[in-house]
């Protein structure tokens, strides 16, 4: 596995119950900040394998971004999320993560 990729599952794996992150923001701390896609990428195809809490990664705006929203809204409500029209508040949940790798 490729270092970035391993940061972004660090990243991942670090952000708290009741709070998200966006892609942007996973691949601005694991060291890309434009590799937004491929923390989505990873997302789909290592969720499952590596346990990672998918459904705390939501877009940019805020909005669940996958086709079937209901089971990520169902998770995140379960931990205390607002979710509100499928938006979260990034001003009240967004998690900073310390394990940011940005320069």
């Amino acid at each position: 596995m490729q270092p970035f990729t391993e940061r972004i599952l660090q990243i991942i794996h670090s952000i708290p119950k009741g709070r998200v992150m966006s892609y942007g923001q996973i691949a601005a701390c694991a060291g890309n900040p434009r590799a937004a896609r491929q923390v989505a990428r990873a997302l789909h195809s290592m969720s499952e394998k590596h346990d990672l809490p998918w459904h705390r990664v939501v877009n940019a705006k805020g909005q669940i971004a996958v086709k079937d929203p209901s089971r990520q809204r169902e998770l995140l409500e379960n931990e205390g999320v607002i979710v509100i029209h499928d938006k979260i508040s990034m001003k009240d949940y967004q998690h900073d993560d310390p394990l940011c790798f940005e320069e």
